[in-house]
């Protein structure tokens, strides 16, 4: 190994990190079981975040809290951004106490989070409860970033983007199964009366079966999180760090170790790559709500009237796509152009298939929905891109000992873009469907105009000299 941490230590024997440490010298660290490790803690994470998307417009509407139809998207927006709220108020408290205690500690209150208020999320019956209950799910779920520095730490350098891609391949797929599992079980009674009979438990909880699919997806990977190997080091590193240095190594390894403790807010490698993520984030956030409340609103209001199973089969399908093309072709693509290139490639071909959406109201039949899955497949796949890039840079950027915080913090800007997202895009898509018929970006067309503004205010902000990428001591020495 490069990193001068790894091998100029001695292995602790009851420290689990040297144990991580040593399977990676031995090059045993790539294993099926660490990649789904990895894969089913992040994908339990992300499945609760967007699973409402595609039936929050009917669950706010039963709510009766909207005076008009128009109105409804406003009220969503609110629901949508309690979660992204919650996450913002704690997340650097969580990458503390990871750093402090270890990774596996605050994955296992996080997924015990998804397991008790994903499920009362189910059972609300009044706006406020629904935006309480997804509070409390984002505040007590801060496992996104530990999990981000441990898919960096569980293996060596060179499959570091495995690591990352796998975060983001899980994250994206629970993005759009997360609202492919709500299209497809919400309001069962209505959906498979022979199997949920009316004036049933379901019949009076329409949106509690998909809630509970998540919950008990959840329940199953905390029992399986006790085997999940700890990379967090139970003994002081930096002193022996010194001390071995100190006997044997050049001026230039002493330095990286002084330089280590410097504040992270003066890591300008890490900050602008959190800034340009968070430009993104406000982007992908309000796409996932907008796209689904977009597609089950009438047509008169410039949507499809969608079918919440509709909107399930369009991202269950985008979701297969970001798996084979995360897991399977996006270490070799980042490779030939690298992290950023990539991610600014996505973003320019991001551009022109958002506002192709508006204009698919013209389509129908099989045109539409041949229009409808090209376009979803790849704008998810390109968010997917952008996403994995930025989280190598950003864990790049520091070493281990700080990467909980840096997450933290990383998590902490991103959720509260989101809060923005949400609440924005509700308000933005409750305004252009007031405004159909407009001269100037009639209807739908103008919240995918806005939409672009952002992906576009985002692609530029990748370029030099505001996004800087710290070189690790391996790609110094060529």
């Amino acid at each position: 190994m490069e990193n001068f941490g790894e091998p100029l230590l001695h292995y602790h024997e009851n420290c689990p990190g040297c144990k991580v440490d040593q399977a990676k010298e031995l090059k045993q660290d790539v294993t099926f079981r660490n990649v789904f490790s990895i894969w089913i803690v992040v994908l339990c994470s992300s499945l609760p975040i967007a699973s409402l998307f595609p039936y929050l417009y009917f669950m706010v509407k039963d709510f009766n809290i909207a005076k008009t139809e128009e109105d409804i998207s406003y009220y969503a927006g609110y629901v949508g951004s309690a979660y992204m709220l919650g996450r913002a108020l704690t997340s650097i408290f969580w990458g503390m106490i990871a750093d402090r205690y270890g990774r596996k500690p605050v994955v296992i209150i996080g997924i015990i989070s998804v397991v008790i208020f994903n499920t009362l999320f189910g059972l609300c019956t009044s706006f406020w409860m629904a935006v309480m209950m997804r509070f409390f799910l984002g505040g007590l779920n801060g496992l996104l970033g530990p999990m981000k520095a441990y898919s960096s730490e569980i293996f060596r350098e060179e499959y570091q983007a495995l690591g990352q891609s796998t975060v983001a391949a899980a994250w994206g797929v629970g993005l759009v199964f997360g609202p492919a599992l709500g299209g497809y079980f919400a309001q069962p009674v209505q959906k498979y009366p022979n199997i949920f009979p009316k004036d049933s438990f379901w019949d009076k909880f329409p949106y509690f079966l998909p809630c509970f699919i998540v919950s008990a997806m959840a329940l199953a990977v905390a029992i399986s999180c006790i085997w999940l190997p700890e990379t967090f080091h139970n003994h002081k590193v930096s002193t022996e760090n010194i001390e071995a240095l100190e006997n044997g190594t050049n001026e230039t390894d002493k330095n990286k170790l002084i330089e280590k403790d410097e504040s992270l807010l003066k890591n300008w490698p890490l900050m602008s790559s959190i800034i340009v993520y968070c430009v993104f984030a406000i982007h992908d956030i309000a796409f996932s709500e907008i796209f689904s409340l977009w597609t089950v609103s009438p047509r008169r209001m410039g949507g499809l009237n969608f079918r919440t199973n509709d909107v399930g089969n369009v991202l269950a399908v985008s979701g297969m796509a970001i798996i084979m093309f995360q897991l399977g072709l996006y270490q070799s693509v980042q490779k030939i152009c690298g992290p950023i290139v990539l991610a600014r490639i996505a973003a320019v071909l991001s551009i022109p298939i958002l506002q192709s959406f508006p204009f698919m109201t013209m389509f129908s039949g099989i045109t539409l929905y041949i229009s409808i899955y090209s376009a979803s497949i790849l704008k998810n796949l390109f968010i997917e891109i952008i996403s994995t890039g930025l989280f190598i840079l950003q864990n790049k950027a520091v070493d281990q000992h700080q990467r909980g915080v840096a997450n933290g913090i990383c998590i902490t800007a991103m959720s509260a873009c989101k809060v923005i997202g949400p609440a924005a895009g509700g308000a933005i898509l409750t305004w252009s469907q007031k405004r159909m018929d407009a001269s100037f970006l009639p209807g739908p067309h103008l919240v995918f105009f806005v939409l672009n503004v952002i992906e576009g205010l985002a692609l530029l902000l990748t370029f030099k000299p505001f996004l800087t990428e710290r070189k690790t001591p391996s790609e110094q020495l060529h």
